[in-house]
C-alpha cells in the first residue's frame, strides 16, 4: 500500500477521533479535512515504516490545540457592542475625499493635469516634466500653480464648508515637497 493510500485509509480513524474532541459532525468533519491535507502537503516528512495513524493523529490533535487557541483570542460580538468601542477611523471619508479630488482632477485642462500628474504625484523636477512635455520649465511651473490653484478652489466649493485649510490641500497636492525645485 502507497503512502497516499495508507494516508486516505485513516480517514474514518479520523473522523471518529475528530468527532470525539470537538462533538459536533461539520466541525469534526472540517478538522479531518484539515488534518488530511497537513498530512499529504507534509508526506514528504513522514517516515516510512514509522505508524502513519499516530502520525495523523498527532496532526489532528495538533490543529484541534490551535484553533483552540486561536478561538480564545476571539470575542463573540453579536451585537456589535464591542467593536463600536473601537476607536478606528472611518475610512468612508477618505473615499469620498479621493472620488471628490478624482473629479475636480477630471476638470482640469490636460496640460495642467499633465503637469500636476509629473511634478506633485511622479516626482519629476520641473526640468524633468519640462523636458517630458516639451515646454519652457516657466510653463511647466505655471501649469502646476494653476492646476493646484484650481483644484483647491473646486474642493473648496464642492464641500461648502470645508475642514480643510488651503495649505492642507495644497499639501495633500505636493507642493510641499517641491519649494526648492527649480
Amino acid at each position: 500500500m502507497s503512502l497516499e493510500d495508507d494516508l486516505i485509509a485513516q480517514t474514518n480513524n479520523l473522523r471518529a477521533f475528530a468527532r470525539s474532541l470537538v462533538h459536533d459532525q461539520t466541525r469534526a468533519d472540517d478538522l479531518v479535512q484539515e488534518t488530511i491535507l497537513k498530512g499529504w502537503s507534509n508526506l514528504s516528512s513522514f517516515k516510512e515504516g514509522t505508524n502513519m495513524r499516530a502520525w495523523l493523529f498527532t496532526i489532528l490533535r495538533n490543529t484541534f490545540y490551535s484553533e483552540i487557541r486561536k478561538h480564545r483570542r476571539e470575542v463573540e460580538d453579536i451585537d456589535g457592542r464591542y467593536a463600536a468601542q473601537v476607536p478606528d477611523k472611518p475610512t468612508q471619508h477618505g473615499i469620498l475625499d479621493l472620488r471628490d479630488f478624482n473629479e475636480a482632477f477630471a476638470t482640469l485642462p490636460a496640460d495642467q493635469r499633465e503637469a500636476l500628474t509629473l511634478v506633485g504625484a511622479s516626482g519629476f523636477s520641473y526640468e524633468e516634466a519640462a523636458a517630458v512635455c516639451g515646454c519652457a520649465i516657466g510653463t511647466v511651473k505655471s501649469r502646476v500653480n494653476r492646476a493646484r490653484a484650481r483644484l483647491v478652489e473646486l474642493l473648496d466649493d464642492d464641500t461648502g464648508s470645508n475642514d480643510r485649510s488651503e495649505g492642507e490641500l495644497l499639501a495633500a497636492l505636493g507642493s510641499g515637497g517641491d519649494a526648492g525645485r527649480k
